[in-house]
């Protein structure tokens, strides 16, 4: 494993962290524990399906696990989102969670559109990944 990823591995994985322990200090509401799971659901995706990613035998195995990569990192944002606009979280307690999430989403998507130009151009086209 290269550097860059190992350094990705453990961004999500911290990413995952704080998503737990954010999640488990919203109120116990409802609505606070549903947007919750949720928020766990997706936020502990993003490194789970980046580890597959990383493990993915073939270029397009490892293009999709990075989509779904992506998804959940853009719908951790979402749930993040919603906690402000409900009221269950400030916009400054989370801030600095909103902020990794768009960065993993942006990060993610820079890099499945790469490997996807570079398999319709044939770059790479030898190499396993």
């Amino acid at each position: 494993m290269n550097s860059k990823a190992g350094a990705l591995k453990d961004r999500t994985q911290a990413f995952a962290v704080l998503v737990v322990k954010f999640s488990e200090s919203l109120p116990n509401t409802l609505a606070a524990r549903r947007i919750g799971q949720q928020l766990i659901d997706s936020g502990t995706s993003v490194a789970a399906n980046y580890r597959a990613a990383c493990r993915a035998g073939t270029r397009p195995g490892f293009v999709a696990k990075l989509a779904i990569v992506v998804e959940e990192a853009d719908e951790s944002g979402f749930w993040l989102g919603l906690l402000v606009e409900t009221g269950l979280a400030t916009e400054e307690r989370l801030a600095a969670l909103r902020k990794e999430a768009d960065e993993l989403t942006a990060i993610f998507s820079a890099m499945v559109r790469t490997a996807r130009h570079n398999a319709r151009t044939g770059k790479y086209r030898n190499r396993d990944r």
